[in-house]
């Protein structure tokens, strides 16, 4: 099988793992041959260049211009930059996996992906948390999720500053819940502040779909403390799915039915941190999950996607749909700061 010829555009943190790794796969023995590096910052470039082998350019042209045949790439630029480099790339028939999210506007999301079917390219979104193994396990027991709840918490970093708490940290879990409940959304509540930013540092969303289901959504990146957590309750099961442990606590009800759902999960949480044994009608199991990078799950589905012409697990349509969500709940933000009389 000839290796596919891949490029990572934007040599920044998020860059440097795309890097690390296609790198670490083709070490491995895939079919992938990492040829080239991009970004405007020649120092970056050539400290990336240096550290993985590969040419270094300033630019997409310079770089499509340079190598030739590149059959995909990464795109891990600003979000701002998303559409004018994935259009590049995708104009030139390659196949990009466009970090999240899609883009900063939905018309700039409807041009990359109109430009990708008329091609006949693949876009994948990098909402990486779908390829999480705790998540992948959690869909095993998905049979009618009625209530979620979010917390995704982050101490400050200057990183991805261009862009709010919304689209930078709350996106994530907006793009797994839409896959779990499949509803369309019919109402969205939220609340949010600028904390160490001019934008929107913490927010708090309440997202009501039309099959009943309803979301609560926290993302704060002025936190003491990391957080990624995901419950969501079920007729008679709770699951408490923790991101960063890539662990999966379930508790099926028989006697405890019709107890309030937030109680059900401070009494999992305990018996869950304690050790502790279930209560008469509570059985608590935690489930097998088998650990993984999940950027390298990602990446690795992204390349299979390209090999085999398939729609990736989380398609461009998808990273579009929790682009949506996102901005719907921005323009709610903004339109409570109205009402309460806060500047934002």
């Amino acid at each position: 099988m000839n290796p596919l010829r891949v490029a990572v555009i934007g040599a920044g943190a998020f860059g440097r793992n795309h890097l690390r790794v296609y790198r670490e796969l083709e070490q491995a023995g895939e079919p992938v041959r990492l040829v080239a590096v991009v970004d405007p910052n020649a120092a970056a470039a050539a400290d990336a260049a240096a550290k993985f082998g590969v040419p270094a350019f300033a630019s997409v042209a310079e770089c499509l211009a340079g190598i030739g045949g590149l059959n995909a790439a990464s795109v891990c630029v600003p979000t701002v930059h998303h559409r004018a480099a994935a259009e590049e790339l995708i104009a030139a028939g390659v196949d990009v996996l466009v970090e999240k999210p899609l883009a900063p506007s939905l018309e700039d999301a409807d041009s990359i992906l109109a430009l990708a079917r008329e091609g006949g390219r693949i876009v994948q979104v990098g909402h990486l948390e779908r390829f999480n193994p705790a998540v992948t396990s959690a869909r095993r027991f998905l049979h009618q999720p009625m209530f979620f709840e979010a917390h995704r918490l982050s101490v400050f970093t200057p990183r991805s500053l261009d862009v709010d708490v919304v689209l930078d940290l709350m996106i994530h879990d907006l793009d797994i819940v839409l896959s779990l409940v499949g509803s369309p959304v019919a109402e969205v509540r939220a609340v949010g502040l600028p904390v160490l930013s001019p934008k929107v540092d913490i927010a708090n969303v309440r997202v009501e779909f039309e099959s009943g289901c309803v979301a609560n959504f926290t993302a704060s990146r002025v936190s003491t403390e990391l957080v990624r957590k995901l419950r969501f309750f079920q007729p008679h099961q709770y699951l408490s799915l923790d991101f960063a442990r890539q662990d999966l606590l379930m508790i099926d009800v028989t006697a405890a039915a019709g107890m309030d759902p937030l109680k059900l999960a401070a009494m999992a949480e305990m018996l869950q941190a304690s050790g502790g044994h279930p209560s008469a009608g509570l059985s608590l199991s935690k489930v097998q999950v088998e650990p993984g990078e999940p950027l390298r799950l990602e990446i690795a589905s992204f390349l299979e996607a390209v090999r085999n012409r398939t729609t990736p697990l989380v398609s461009g349509e998808d990273g579009r749909a929790a682009l949506k969500l996102a901005l719907e709940i921005n323009a709610a933000i903004f339109s409570h700061a109205k009402k309460a009389g806060l500047r934002i």
